[in-house]
């Protein structure tokens, strides 16, 4: 496999990898750095056409640890950070304790392979943290239920335990798949999983579907946007963790809030939070989908294109618990179902996708709401600006108002 590193400064620190792969299946994983920490691509998160992949790495190891490895932001730091719950100043990772406690209707996950331990590693992480417990359903399309997937196990722990953690109160399922590892996955059971999960946010009331996982942008794309659009349910996606220009779908899908990636800047000394700049996640104008409606007030940026991220979340470094113990990782698999799950607990409950992004772009237009409801990203690449970027799309959360 040839893969490139590219690696952009700020304040002379790295702060982001994005690996850029072509097709093979020799390599198991690839080792970079981060922000003077070791990352460890899986497998499953390397891209290749025709694949979907997830997008998550694990930070400084990839072995089982006792405890939560410390200096990992928690569900009551990163709550604290983006104003969703009270928190002491500077909302330090040690005494940010004060967790969400919202969330309405449902939030499904769609994932590939049968998770055994779901339900215990989410109630143990949710005891390590004071969340409410869940109330979690794993389902899969059909009567067979999938394998487990190698790799997949930790996408799937990261994205139930980081989305409840958001929205404790929302009914929480899981929807798993097989996985296509061959050929195109445009008719890849995958899709019969965001049918199905379509199917039972809308009939808890509505809510969210989140989706960590990706392809590379394919010409016939647009097809598959149908499935976005079931009435009652807003769409989330990564937008990929190969940095700006990389393209993903259905992160590039109109249809879908794209979710990229940022960091939030500490203080060596105290461990305070100073300020988030952009981390690595994904971002691009899309070939083949065209500029929605709700980006109209951008298109001196787009042009005809659809451009995303929509927004981006802190994407590096989350604690989770998978099967007995602790692990880092990072990635827009950690953005996405995090911003998920603060829509989910937000309450707005939106139609559709294009309701929730009118919503969100329209703050962009009202200079005092969008100073006041988001953090707008300016700084870790050059692409970074004022307003909307490749960075990070509209900026970061900042309270649960215009979301």
């Amino acid at each position: 496999m040839k893969f490139s590193v590219v690696v952009s400064t700020f304040a002379g620190s790295v702060l982001f990898l994005g690996l850029v792969f072509s097709p093979a299946s020799a390599q198991t994983r690839i080792e970079g750095v981060f922000n003077g920490h070791k990352i460890i691509y899986p497998a499953s998160s390397i891209p290749q056409p025709g694949r979907h992949h997830t997008n998550y790495f694990f930070v400084d190891s990839d072995q089982p640890q006792g405890g939560p490895p410390p200096g990992n932001e928690t569900p009551g730091s990163l709550a604290c950070v983006y104003e969703l719950v009270s928190g002491p100043t500077g909302c330090p990772i040690a005494t940010s304790t004060n967790v969400p406690q919202g969330g309405v209707g449902a939030i499904a996950i769609v994932d590939a392979g049968y998770y055994p331990t779901a339900a215990s590693d989410l109630a143990a992480f949710n005891t390590q943290f004071g969340i409410p417990q869940a109330d979690l359903t794993q389902v899969w399309p059909g009567k067979t239920q999938p394998d487990v997937q190698p790799g997949w196990e930790v996408e799937e722990a990261l994205d139930i335990e980081w989305a409840h953690s958001m929205a404790p109160q929302a009914k929480l399922y899981l929807v798993v798949s097989n996985l296509c590892n061959v050929g195109t996955c445009a008719t890849d059971p995958f899709w019969d999983a965001v049918t199905l999960a379509s199917k039972l946010v809308k009939e808890a009331g509505g809510g969210v579907v989140s989706m960590s996982w990706g392809d590379p942008e394919w010409s016939t794309e647009s097809q598959e946007d149908k499935f976005f659009k079931k009435k009652g349910v807003v769409y989330f996606a990564a937008s990929g963790d190969s940095g700006i220009g990389v393209s993903i779908y259905p992160g590039s899908s109109p249809n879908v809030v794209s979710v990229g990636g940022t960091y939030f800047e500490r203080n060596p000394e105290n461990g305070d939070f100073e300020t988030e700049v952009y981390g690595g996640g994904g971002g691009d104008l899309s070939p083949y989908e065209a500029r929605p409606a709700y980006q109209n007030g951008i298109e001196g940026i787009v042009g005809n294109q659809r451009g995303y991220p929509d927004v981006g979340s802190d994407f590096c470094c989350a604690v989770i618990y998978l099967e007995g113990a602790w692990y880092s990782v990072g990635g827009t698999s950690w953005g996405t179902p995090t911003f998920a799950g603060i829509v989910n607990a937000a309450g707005s409950l939106e139609k559709s996708t294009a309701d929730e992004l009118t919503m969100m772009y329209d703050e962009l237009a009202n200079p005092t709401e969008y100073a006041a409801d988001f953090f707008d990203i300016t700084q870790g690449a050059p692409q970074c600006m004022v307003g909307w970027d490749l960075c990070a799309g509209i900026g970061s959360a900042r309270t649960y108002a215009g979301k």
